[in-house]
């Protein structure tokens, strides 16, 4: 074998690479890579095998020659920069002066204060009438920074910095940033680490989305998203980074502050986050800008003529570069410099304190700007700028690139003092041990809100209190699903479909509906809409579909309307974030109908549902194929069962298991009510079923019922002395429904039927009249809407639902007759419908044969009668708890 890495001709090789030298002096560095490429390409072709890597050297990305001037007063950016470092430090260690329980972190503001002061004097354009404004994640953990900057515009009072992490007397500020708990002010929930960079990618997608389909003009508009190099260890950091790449989201920008450490050490000791990460971004298809060096090692990688300084650069590890941070500059000279002859020349002639001096290029105002400049000017790519940086700068021995800094809240007196002093802040001796807040003079202030008027106002502000209402259809538009199906048997999943089709055909709002599917649209019926509305792809379709003489064949479309997201649940789910908070990031109001299995939504992806619910999302989540026993052959890891349960943990998601069509429309017509036109900041989630049965009609007066959670759907004209009442939701009222007849024909037991569309919103209910009659003893009691519907009515309640026990039971409080409850409590698993729902004791048998129990146990029926129906109903006292198998 050939070995490649011997050269063969030394004056040849010296040949090329003088003359890539030359067109670098020529034609500049773009022309040498233009001509490497071409040379590159022509020696694959001639079947040389070259070696490939993602990466380049530990350098900056941007030659020196190639930075630009920043634009304003730098003497007085940097005087504002360094009060804001005090005053984000001083919002931490003042409130834990009160009490250590309130915590907040100083070091990664203290890291990332450059980044952020050039962002908001220079880049981050807010909304106005000429400007759509820009999107920002922050990273979580900086947020005392962002705070403390907005104190200084005057945006914030002392009092609330002062309640900094203390919002219960509604004079605070959120802990990270929450536009639930501040919904005038952060535009995205960011601290759950990986969430960030996954919604912001689908906003960014979403946001080329709404431009094609003409919506918005997005003009330079961009989505910056600032993360820790330890956060993209999180899987949903860079799960979708080939999507942006694929899509050429040129107007999505990440910013990695790469201090190298996370919360208790190194992010990667022995090797280089930053160059793991370039070589995933560059791999996936992203501009990547490295920033790693501050201007004082320009000068001395000019006078590197042996290369020994970058090759020093290259093999040194994170853990050795976080550990020089942590010590002084007699420590570099030895333990870094003095690694090579070379090196330690470099500096001989420098103090200890001019080695110390050297900064990394995250602290160096005009390299971040030069960086982001070129960010915002790539085009056909999305940027990921890696900008190193010492956590904790500033900091000294409080925590300046030591391991236990992300969990420092304090600051001692002597630490105070040498903060101020490095930075020069106006405190006194006297005031010091205080650690007050230091507001800007005139000049300072007049500099700093001249920046943002220039840059169209506040930032960042979260703009919503303008959106426009939605004209939506009456609910007679859904006329054909609140009439009875007669012989025709479908399922709720068709209703909806047709319900969805009937929207997008509206000449209001009709263009304002986002279907959104994780793949299997033909599971659900969807695949109609292909060819009717057609399937967004920003590059159109430029290939012909198999399918393509057939009516629904696959149709990709630059304006198509369908978000059809593969097999990705989260991506589906960060596309349905973007388009249920349209209303604020676009003030267009968008109706996203997100359907899918529903084991495969809550269950999957629930932190993003709480991320949803904290974002003010408005929308609807379908969760399909929905119960234990209803998707049969599928089996454990497909049959839902909780999803009720995991969706009510959310306070602002309102959740329906509808039986019926006219339900279904009823439901969704009321969502659109309170959305679009209340605009209330809910979400709604509705499960739908995929198994056919007949749908009558809507009983006069049932649509507060099905609203609320419980309506009678049947009444005996004459109940009998052994009478009780069905309740049940989904598909399993269906059994209810056969349980009466086989009860009134086996044992002549009447029934009354009840429809239960919604167990937690009973819950909540119930919940919320506890709680008034609590804090008002005095006043008139509030009945629960469970207890005035059921005062009346005679014998025992079964309820039985394809859901765990927990989700009707949440109602027993409120009922006033004695409760049973059937559910399907255990792992699901592959067979029949009829074998499954015998398995989980929900069937017509078990339904009857409780009611019987219970009937007996009031003393209604007879011992004889009770043996004789569960001998009737083949009910085994001895079968295994299917909880348990």
């Amino acid at each position: 074998m050939t070995d490649h890495t011997q050269d063969i001709d030394p004056i040849e090789s010296q040949e090329w690479q003088d003359a890539i030298s030359d067109v670098i002096e020529r034609d500049g560095a773009n022309r040498a890579h233009y001509l490497l490429d071409k040379a590159v390409q022509q020696a694959r072709a001639a079947g040389a095998q070259l070696p490939f890597s993602a990466t380049t050297p530990y350098q900056n990305t941007i030659p020196v020659d190639d930075e630009v001037e920043i634009p304003g007063d730098q003497e007085m950016e940097w005087r504002i920069r360094t009060i804001n470092r005090w005053n984000a430090m001083a919002t931490v260690v003042r409130r834990n002066k009160v009490s250590s329980e309130y915590g907040g972190h100083i070091a990664s503001f203290a890291s990332a204060a450059v980044m952020y002061d050039v962002g908001l004097n220079h880049f981050w354009r807010s909304k106005s009438a000429i400007h759509g404004g820009d999107l920002v994640f922050f990273q979580g953990h900086v947020i005392p920074g962002i705070y403390a900057r907005s104190f200084m515009e005057g945006r914030l009072t002392e009092e609330q910095m002062e309640n900094f992490r203390s919002e219960v007397n509604g004079k605070g500020l959120s802990s990270y940033p929450h536009p639930w708990l501040m919904p005038d002010y952060w535009q995205f929930p960011t601290v759950s680490m990986g969430l960030g960079p996954l919604m912001a990618i689908y906003q960014a997608r979403f946001m080329k989305y709404m431009h094609n389909r003409g919506h918005i003009d997005m003009g330079d508009r961009k989505v910056w998203v600032f993360l820790g190099d330890g956060e993209m260890d999180e899987p949903e950091s860079r799960g979708a980074i080939d999507l942006a790449a694929r899509e050429g989201l040129d107007n999505l920008i990440f910013v990695v502050n790469c201090n190298l450490q996370r919360l208790d050490g190194p992010v990667r000791g022995n090797s280089k986050i930053v160059q793991e990460l370039e070589g995933g971004f560059r791999g996936a298809g992203w501009n990547v800008i490295k920033l790693l060096w501050g201007k004082g090692w320009d000068a001395l990688l000019e006078k590197d003529t042996s290369g020994r300084l970058r090759q020093l650069m290259d093999e040194t590890v994170d853990g050795d570069y976080q550990t020089f941070k942590s010590k002084d500059g007699g420590y570099i000279r030895k333990n870094f410099f003095g690694k090579y002859p070379e090196t330690a020349a470099l500096v001989e002639d420098w103090t200890d304190e001019q080695i110390w001096a050297l900064r990394r290029g995250g602290h160096e105002p005009k390299k971040v700007y030069t960086a982001f400049k070129r960010a915002t000017e790539t085009k056909g790519q999305p940027t990921c700028l890696l900008i190193k940086t010492v956590k904790g700068y500033g900091m000294g021995t409080a925590g300046e690139g030591q391991n236990t800094t992300h969990q420092q809240k304090k600051m001692a007196e002597d630490q105070l003092r040498a903060f101020r002093d490095r930075f020069q802040i106006p405190i006194s001796d006297e005031d010091l041990p205080k650690a007050p807040f230091v507001s800007l003079n005139n000049q300072q202030k007049a500099y700093l809100l001249e920046r943002r008027k220039e840059l169209g106002g506040e930032f960042p502000k979260r703009e919503w209190r303008d959106a426009p209402k939605l004209e939506i259809p009456p609910l007679s538009k859904f006329e054909a699903q609140l009439k009875s199906t007669g012989d025709r048997e479908i399922s709720t999943t068709m209703a909806f479909v047709r319900i969805l089709t009937t929207l997008l055909r509206d000449k209001n709002m009709g263009k304002n509906v986002v279907p959104i599917v994780p793949d299997e649209s033909r599971t659900f019926g969807m695949e109609g809409l292909f060819r009717s509305v057609g399937i967004y792809n920003p590059m159109g379709q430029n290939y012909t579909p198999e399918d393509r003489d057939q009516m629904s064949y696959y149709k990709e479309s630059t304006d198509g309307q369908v978000l059809q997201e593969g097999i990705n649940e989260a991506g589906a789910m960060a596309d349905w974030i973007a388009a249920a908070t349209s209303y604020s990031n676009h003030g267009v109001p968008m109706v996203p109908f997100f359907i899918y299995y529903s084991m495969f939504g809550f269950q999957r992806i629930g932190d993003l549902a709480w991320a949803a619910g904290d974002s003010r999302a408005r929308g609807f989540m379908l969760g399909g194929t929905a119960g234990r026993t209803t998707l049969n052959g599928e089996g454990l890891q497909h049959e839902d069962g909780h999803s009720h349960i995991l969706a009510s943990t959310i306070p602002n998601c309102i959740t329906y298991d509808p039986t019926f069509s006219f339900e279904v429309a009823v439901l969704v017509h009321h969502g659109l009510q309170r959305m679009y036109v209340d605009q209330e900041d809910v979400y709604f989630y509705l499960t739908l079923m995929n198994e056919n049965y007949s749908h009558p009609e809507m009983p006069m007066g049932a649509e507060e019922g099905i609203i609320k959670g419980l309506y009678r759907l049947s009444k005996t004209a004459k109940p009998a002395k052994k009478h009780v009442n069905l309740m049940g939701s989904g598909t399993i009222l269906v059994q209810a429904m056969e349980a009466a007849k086989m009860l009134k024909e086996d044992f002549g037991v009447t029934s009354d039927i009840w429809s239960a569309t919604s167990f937690n919103e009973l819950a909540r209910d119930g919940q919320d009249a506890v709680r008034n009659n609590r804090l008002n003893p005095l006043a008139d009691e509030q009945v629960p809407y469970v207890t005035q519907v059921l005062s009346g009515a005679k014998g025992p309640v079964i309820v039985a639902t394809d859901y765990m026990k927990n989700y009707a039971e949440q109602i027993r409080a409120f009922v006033p007759q004695n409760l049973v409850v059937l559910g399907t409590d255990g792992y699901g698993r592959s067979d029949s419908r009829v074998n499954l729902r015998r398995f989980f004791e929900v069937d017509a048998n078990h339904i009857a044969a409780a009611a019987m129990v219970q009937l007996f146990k009031e003393g209604t029926v007879s011992e004889k009668d009770l043996k004789s129906a569960l001998s009737k109903y083949d009910i085994d006292g001895e079968k295994p708890n299917p909880r348990l198998v």
